[in-house]
């Protein structure tokens, strides 16, 4: 996900304070990892620069002085065309999961092995997500679907391999 876009989507709503605007992206996107202060400010610090947005005023405070951001129509149409360039899905076909596998097989060790261990990772991580689910609202659940949904890919590519291990092995040692 690129933050700084999403950081700019959610300027567009209505000018913000970098204070605000963090937590605004980590109630909507933060799930398992919220964005730092600093990497906020800096992303601002480059929008400003760029033109993107600009800064409304300092107002001071408690603390440092907060500035209040606006988005530019530079920055609205940068956050149309985002919105409406589709995602290239998954633009390469290697994985961690995959090299490990083939490399398993290359040196003899048990590939039947690691994928168990993985499979049962990932139904791990699927049960936490439904827990999840659970007590959540439908931004949230809609994110933890789109994860199960990726898992479940996962463990069916998982079984699919399993089934072709000797196969896959025989292929490797040949080639």
């Amino acid at each position: 996900m690129d933050n700084s876009l999403t950081l700019l989507g959610l300027l567009s709503r209505e000018a913000s304070y970098g204070y605000d605007l963090k937590h605004s992206y980590d109630r909507y996107f933060g799930a398992g990892k919220v964005l730092a202060f600093g990497q906020v400010y800096s992303t601002l610090a480059r929008m400003v620069r760029d033109e993107l947005i600009r800064a409304l005023g300092e107002e001071a405070g408690g603390g440092p002085d907060r500035k209040k951001y606006e988005i530019t129509v530079a920055g609205r149409s940068r956050v149309h065309d985002w919105l409406f360039t589709p995602d290239v899905p998954s633009e390469r076909l290697q994985s961690n999961l995959f090299a490990k596998t083939v490399i398993a097989l290359l040196i003899d060790d048990d590939a039947d092995r690691l994928l168990d261990v993985q499979r049962s990772e990932h139904i791990a991580r699927m049960r936490e997500l439904t827990r999840v689910k659970k007590d959540a609202d439908l931004p949230q659940v809609l994110l933890c679907d789109y994860g199960l949904f990726h898992i479940e890919a996962d463990l069916r590519w998982i079984d699919l391999t399993s089934a072709r291990l000797t196969e896959l092995k025989k292929e490797l040692q040949s080639a």
